[in-house]
């Protein structure tokens, strides 16, 4: 299929990326390449994608090469997505069944997911400099979500963007697995290791962890 245009509606399209970003070098040119590899692919920024009235941010680094990258939609296509939107699901937080395809019948409710990094980057790892330079994007979403109230950050990096967005200094954000941190304005930051493949098989993450955080989420959410 050829995606001429955003597989997903934007919750803030004030605050996405044009398809076309030239501002980070490295990004672009491995953009570059995928579209000519995989001309079908979506191969371009992803936008954030759920509820516009969302209590819930679950925040990821960037997207996955053949996940996200592919199909335009966070978490949907890859290893990662299939443990996310479970658990989502399992707290009431997704509708519908979820089938690693943008046009399925899945629905977010209550909650939302944004990247820190909106391009895939090389071997899955951004480099400081593109984290800045996506920063705005990301903190123009979350400037634009006045209902969020609580964000799960998946991994270290995404953990460090959110904290930043809510004006935390990094000595005040030390990232762990059930971390929880309360910002200056009491949002409620916590921290789960990133549900990637790698960190399910090595079993540093199961899902009775993942899920553990978002249970913290969603009472957090409800109190």
């Amino acid at each position: 299929m050829l995606f001429a245009s955003p597989p997903v509606v934007s919750p803030v399209p004030q605050a996405e990326a044009p398809r076309d970003c030239p501002l980070c070098p490295r990004l672009v040119a491995l953009r570059e390449d995928c579209r000519a590899e995989h001309p079908d692919w979506w191969n371009g920024p992803v936008p954030a994608w759920g509820d516009p009235d969302a209590w819930l941010a679950v925040v990821g680094m960037a997207p996955g090469k053949h996940g996200a990258n592919r199909t335009g939609r966070p978490f949907t296509g890859d290893f990662a997505g299939d443990l996310t939107y479970q658990t989502l699901s399992k707290f009431g937080l997704a509708t519908g069944t979820y089938r690693a395809d943008p046009s399925d019948d899945l629905q977010l409710r209550g909650a939302l997911i944004l990247n820190a990094v909106k391009c895939l980057p090389p071997q899955n790892k951004p480099e400081p400099i593109e984290i800045a330079t996506c920063r705005p994007y990301f903190e123009a979403a979350l400037a634009s979500l006045p209902k969020v109230q609580v964000l799960v950050a998946l991994g270290a990096i995404a953990h460090a963007a959110a904290a930043r967005a809510l004006g935390l200094k990094p000595s005040q954000a030390k990232f762990g697995h059930g971390s929880e941190i309360v910002a200056p304005d009491g949002r409620i930051l916590l921290g789960t290791y990133h549900s990637s493949r790698y960190n399910q098989n090595t079993r540093r993450l199961t899902p009775p962890m993942f899920e553990a955080v978002f249970e913290r989420a969603v009472a957090l959410g409800r109190g």
